[in-house]
């Protein structure tokens, strides 16, 4: 057999080949723009032969601090098309965080979107490897800024050859992008990412037991782009011929229903936030949500009363996919094997809120103190991943010896591994509770509490006590129109747990704190509990 490489730019190249008319729809600041994958071809042509003039070389990191438009489309081609690393900073760290990640993976040039100029002049003068900084605006003019020397995107890629061949040669197993975790505890910790590993993910996305992304789709990533490669959706999208919807900045879920409606989206992704706003929207009957043939929902756990409503209310299919930063991301998706489309309704429901089944090429287990879990869908235990797409170390850190051992990714959730093989995420190691010497999930706890009809949003955290070690406590944030009581919470999950599962207290708020990517900020809840009760 030929040893042709797995690489990037013959994934742009086929759109281009194939796919020439089809779409690219971005929303910006000033307004929406339409380029077909020919004009994004030659775009992303240009900009990888400014980045070659620029100086950046094979191996160096150029990074974007953007939201998910054209531009960042083009970059995440352009980059390792010429034989860089992209790497894709989340804006939402903490400056000292932002700093880190920035330094430590020595970023030579910055395209930063013209709305976050600010947090990056804030930091500019920690900053000890960039030496160019590019923005990317719809405005003819540069601002004045801190930040130099200062270029416009725009501008040079009218300079740039439209006909700039990719690299050839490349090394499959080199890097091509990179990311940093969200880092709830500690500094972020990097990920490199290869072109064989995005090749044979974006390959196994598109076929029918996972998303099946394909020409058919209008695929919109809602999930950030600096989020784990935005799922990994802009390449297979991309490389697939599917027409693209990318939201820009500031969207809500009105402009959200809007898109899809206007242009008729078939395939979203985002985390369970998302999804919560953008139900409340949907469910006022002012907009048309037909044409979506899969949510899909990553991130963080959803509870089985969204994937209900999506589905019973909206006719929307809904499903679950799991992974993390290491994993490029995808690990699991969540459909029904052909003989449990037979099940009772409730049992398929129970079925699909799980995380599902790990996709082709991917293999896992769950370990504990006694070893290999059983997969019988009751014994816990923390889930190990390995594959051709998952990480063996991160970038030059040393707590890569804590997460990659023996040829396995130790994630750090715990799960159990029903007769199908289906994962179902129990908890964070960190996050389980133990009450007198027994296990309490607080991902069950949540999402049961999130299936009341008065509640938005629910986390559960573990408090110390004297008698039983730790105990649960919610934290519940209500529908606006919507009034309960802590009686009628705890009320409504008495017949679903054991009585000593049930929360001690239920907090009320307005809003629950979150991490940068749209998690439950559980820490710092744990403090604010503390500080409430006492």
């Amino acid at each position: 057999m030929m040893n042709t490489p797995l690489t990037i730019p013959p994934m742009l190249e086929r759109a281009e080949r194939y796919f020439p008319n089809k779409q690219v729809i971005s929303r910006t600041l000033a307004k929406t723009h339409r380029y077909t994958y020919a004009e994004i071809g030659k775009r992303t042509r240009a900009l990888a032969s400014v980045l070659t003039e620029l100086g950046l070389k094979r191996g160096e990191r150029v990074g974007t601090v953007a939201w998910n438009h054209h531009r960042h489309l083009e970059a995440y081609f352009a980059a390792p098309g010429m034989g860089a690393v992209l790497h894709m900073i989340n804006m939402r760290l903490s400056p000292d965080h932002l700093v880190y990640v920035i330094n430590h993976a020595e970023d030579k040039i910055l395209l930063i979107d013209e709305d976050l100029l600010p947090v990056i002049e804030s930091v500019q003068e920690q900053l000890t490897t960039v030496h160019t900084y590019i923005i990317m605006t719809d405005n003819e003019s540069v601002p004045e800024s801190s930040l130099a020397p200062l270029f416009s995107y725009e501008q040079l890629l009218d300079k740039g050859d439209r006909g700039f061949s990719f690299l050839t040669g490349l090394d499959e197993n080199e890097p091509a992008a990179m990311c940093y975790t969200s880092a709830t505890t500690g500094k972020p910790k990097g990920v490199l990412y290869s072109h064989r590993g995005i090749a044979l993910h974006s390959l196994v996305q598109g076929m029918v037991d996972t998303t099946a992304i394909s020409e058919n789709d209008v695929c919109m990533p809602v999930v950030p782009m600096f989020h784990v490669n935005a799922w990994g959706l802009p390449y297979s999208a991309t490389f697939y011929g599917a027409t693209q919807v990318l939201p820009g900045p500031n969207f809500t879920p009105q402009l959200l229903a809007e898109l899809i409606e206007s242009e008729k989206v078939t395939f979203t992704g985002g985390v369970p936030t998302i999804w919560l706003g953008l139900l409340q929207v949907l469910n006022k009957g002012n907009y048309d949500a037909s044409s979506l043939r899969a949510v899909i929902c990553g991130g963080s756990a959803a509870p089985k009363s969204i994937i209900e409503a999506f589905e019973k209310k909206l006719g929307v299919p809904f499903f679950h996919a799991y992974g993390m930063t290491e994993t490029s991301p995808l690990v699991s998706y969540s459909r029904l094997k052909s003989h449990q489309q037979e099940w009772e309704e409730e049992d398929r429901y129970t079925v699909r809120a799980k995380q599902g089944m790990a996709v082709p090429l991917i293999d896992i287990k769950g370990v504990n103190e006694n070893g290999e879990i059983a997969w019988d869908g009751n014994e816990m235990g923390e889930l190990l991943i390995r594959g051709p797409w998952i990480a063996d170390s991160y970038h030059q850190d040393e707590r890569s010896i804590d997460t990659f051992r023996d040829g396995w990714l130790h994630t750090g959730d715990v799960v159990t591994i029903d007769e199908e093989g289906s994962i179902k995420i129990v908890d964070r190691t960190k996050d389980l509770i133990k009450s007198g010497g027994e296990w309490i999930s607080s991902v069950d706890l949540e999402n049961a509490i999130m299936g009341h009809e008065a509640v938005l949003e629910a986390a559960v955290v573990a408090v110390p006590h004297e008698k039983w070690q730790e105990r649960p406590i919610a934290c519940v944030v209500l529908k606006e129109d919507k009034k309960a009581t802590k009686e009628d919470i705890l009320e409504y999950l008495a017949p679903q747990f054991a009585k000593w599962w049930l929360p001690d207290e239920i907090v009320f708020m307005e809003q629950l704190p979150r991490t940068s990517v749209g998690k439950f900020l559980k820490r710092a809840l744990r403090e604010q509990v503390v500080k409430t009760i006492g």
